[in-house]
């Protein structure tokens, strides 16, 4: 009998990845046999440079493409599979990935064959997406010390590793705290003013967590700190006692014991300033934005001032208005979330648990895909069974043209799974457009996309029903997807997302946002999952009219953020005296109507810019969001009824935006679509602030 060495499934390099053979037991042994061979593969390249596209770009592609094939498959999983031994085999291997990657951004033969393809005769006959991908390579080389030497650039290489360790433990400190808070309830007091959806949700966590005979009726239940289930309860729980104890250890997550992020945010910031000195910059939010659409902090916090301005007053009113409302000057933050419930509802006479029966997830779908083809004239059909997948409830989509030609596809996990799923939302790319070239023969990579979300799970034989607020997030990753599926540019450094600078990266995924509330998108998809009924009309106009219901502090919650990081990456130091939470209690005093608790520990979870791609750029959601409310007001001028006009602006979006990638500036991308540059007037009409604002 002869027996067969499977091959390690992480060195395959190509196409889907086969989740079901994926073990962590092979990520150390995959890793370093790949990373031996593309050292090999890199220096081969850089003893014979030839500075032509073919001769260069394409096989330093091939490089990275392989890295990033298997790579990304153990990243996607640390998010959506997360386990000891999965962690433990990234940790083992993350410090050989940094500094490979270090290696090879650090190149000079190749930083130098760059620089002559840019200076040679053959520069005016390339693309503009080639000269973009060339202009960036040398940007990124000259960000990541291709000109450093000796000591420096050993320091700046021993900070990138030190900075991707920290960063993972930062994530893995928020999951572990997220996942070891519970609050188990055992009494109908304990659980009053609590919707069917959720006592359904946390019958289903202490099932889960050991409590067989668990229902949604006699309990018990468990409350977690995982959005669907903590969301919620603020709102709803009667119980201001627990309310409180909720929040505090919310706000409070990973700032002590094993899981303290404390010291990692210091040693984050420490790190991130003493490599800008090392680069020559005075600070690291200048480092940042040289890959930014932004020219500089100051025209950030001109932008964010004026939002900061037309905002503050009427969040100031807001909550004014809500202390009369529930009738006392206490107000502390864990009521914030109860009464401004309650005054939506008095205000506006629903809640938003009685619009969940008509946002099952199959019909948003539905709704989804239905404006996907009414707009970019693109079908999306399932395609469950032609992709490995990591989970059961993950579904997997196909996207095809006009022609019915395949572009795309995409995999969708919606659900939440706070045992080994990151919260929040993203997409990220699997699979990359591009043109690929084997035995001669030239084919068309097509693109394969990730979309996460963590909104409620089916629970007791009902389907996901959404919250509105799911909806819309559902809608924000489809929109980042869109941009990844839908490219036109064949050259991977540029096609869907790539390429494209951070501050505009959210345009697309928050201009399809603003068609949740489209008349016809959401009778299109607001069906009740059991009748089948479309939602009644005055439940639109409800939606309609408290689409504004405290926006303004909304905005300034965001404004919080985008200026807090701002001062932590361009001004702030860390020091025994000043630690970064007085920074943003400072900070709060202009950007808060309501001071946050001393104890609040907020930035400890904010892995956003301490454990992701949004240091001294978490503004880009606001500057984005000037771009993509002005984007749709390109829709809103023809009228939003005539089908004709909306597909032919729909067209140029999808040609422009969506179709052209990192190819061009956003900038220039940006006016291609809108025949202009941005205004900031859509975004202050579409949040009801343009009157304060004149």
């Amino acid at each position: 009998m002869t027996t067969t060495t499977v091959k390690n499934p992480l060195l395959i390099g190509k196409g889907l990845p086969p989740f079901a053979d994926i073990k962590p037991e092979h990520i150390v042994t995959g890793i370093d046999e790949l990373l031996t061979e593309l050292e090999t593969e890199l220096t081969k390249l850089e003893e014979n440079i030839t500075p032509t596209w073919e001769a260069l770009v394409n096989p330093l592609n091939n490089i990275e493409e392989r890295l990033r094939w298997s790579w990304g498959i153990i990243g996607h999983l640390m998010g959506v599979k997360n386990s000891p031994e999965l962690r433990t085999a990234y940790e083992t291997v993350q410090p050989k990935l940094v500094q490979f990657a270090s290696r090879l951004s650090q190149s000079k033969p190749i930083y130098e064959g760059f620089t002559k393809i840019q200076a040679s005769d053959d520069w005016d006959s390339l693309e503009s997406a080639q000269k973009r991908i060339i202009e960036s390579a040398i940007k990124e080389a000259q960000l990541s010390g291709v000109a450093l030497e000796g000591e420096k650039k050993e320091r700046f290489n021993e900070i990138q590793l030190q900075l991707a360790e920290l960063s993972t433990k930062f994530s893995n400190n928020v999951l572990d705290s997220t996942k070891a808070f519970q609050l188990k309830l055992t009494t109908p007091e304990e659980v009053d003013g609590l919707p069917a959806s959720l006592l359904s949700l946390a019958a289903q966590t202490a099932r889960m967590e050991g409590d067989e005979e668990a229902t949604a009726e006699k309990g018990p239940w468990i409350i977690t700190l995982d959005y669907p289930s903590f969301g919620p309860f603020l709102k709803f729980s009667t119980q201001r006692d627990l309310r409180e104890k909720v929040y505090r250890a919310f706000v409070t997550r990973a700032s002590e014991g094993d899981t303290d992020n404390n010291p990692l945010i210091n040693k984050i910031l420490t790190l991130r300033q003493e490599q800008a000195d090392i680069l020559g910059y005075k600070n690291y939010a200048e480092v940042s934005l040289t890959r930014k659409m932004a020219d500089s902090v100051e025209a950030v916090e001109k932008l964010l001032e004026e939002l900061r301005v037309v905002s503050y007053d009427v969040a100031k009113e807001e909550l004014e208005e809500l202390k009369a409302f529930a009738k006392t000057e206490d107000l502390q933050p864990w009521d914030v979330s109860f009464w401004a419930e309650k005054q939506r509802e008095f205000k506006f006479n629903f809640t938003e648990e009685e619009l969940r029966p008509y946002f099952s997830l199959e019909r948003v779908l539905d709704g989804l895909f239905g404006l996907a083809k009414k707009i970019f004239g693109v079908t999306i059909t399932p395609a469950d069974g032609l992709a490995p997948v990591w989970h059961e409830d993950v579904k997997y989509f196909q996207v095809a043209d006009e022609n019915n030609e395949t572009m795309a596809y995409f995999y969708l996990d919606a659900y939440s799974r706070p045992a080994e799923k990151r919260g929040g939302a993203w997409m990220d790319d699997c699979v990359g457009r591009a043109r690929i070239e084997e035995n001669g023969m030239v084919t068309t990579r097509l693109p394969v996309a990730y979309l996460t979300c963590n909104q409620s799970p089916p629970v007791d034989g009902k389907p996901s029903l959404m919250t509105f607020g799911e909806v819309e997030t559902l809608f924000h990753e489809f929109g980042h997807g869109l941009q990844h599926m839908l490219t036109k540019i064949d050259y991977i450094g540029a096609s869907g997302i790539n390429n494209v600078e951070w501050d505009a990266v959210e345009l697309p995924s928050q201009f399809m946002e603003n068609w949740c509330l489209e008349k016809s998108t959401l009778f299109g998809m607001a069906k009740h999952y059991e009748t089948g009924e479309t939602l009644p009309t005055h439940y639109y106009e409800k939606l309609v009219a408290s689409k504004n219901y405290m926006s303004a502090s909304a905005m300034l919650r965001q404004l919080h953020f985008s200026l807090l990081d701002l001062e932590l990456h361009a001004r702030y130091t860390p020091s025994d005296e000043v630690s970064a939470h007085d920074v943003a209690r400072k900070l709060a005093e202009k950007t808060m109507v309501m001071s946050p608790l001393p104890e609040d520990r907020f930035l400890c979870a904010f892995g956003h810019i301490f454990a992701g791609g949004y240091a001294a750029g978490y503004y880009s959601y606001k500057w984005a969001e000037v771009l993509s409310a002005d984007a749709f007001s390109a829709f809103e001028e023809v009228d939003l009824e005539d089908e004709g006009a909306i597909a032919l602006i729909g067209k140029r979006f999808r040609d422009t935006v969506l179709g052209l990638g990192g190819s061009l500036s956003p900038m220039e991308v940006f006016k291609q679509f809108r025949g202009r540059e941005p205004q900031t007037e859509a975004l202050l009409r579409h949040s009801g602030l343009l009157a304060t604002a004149s």
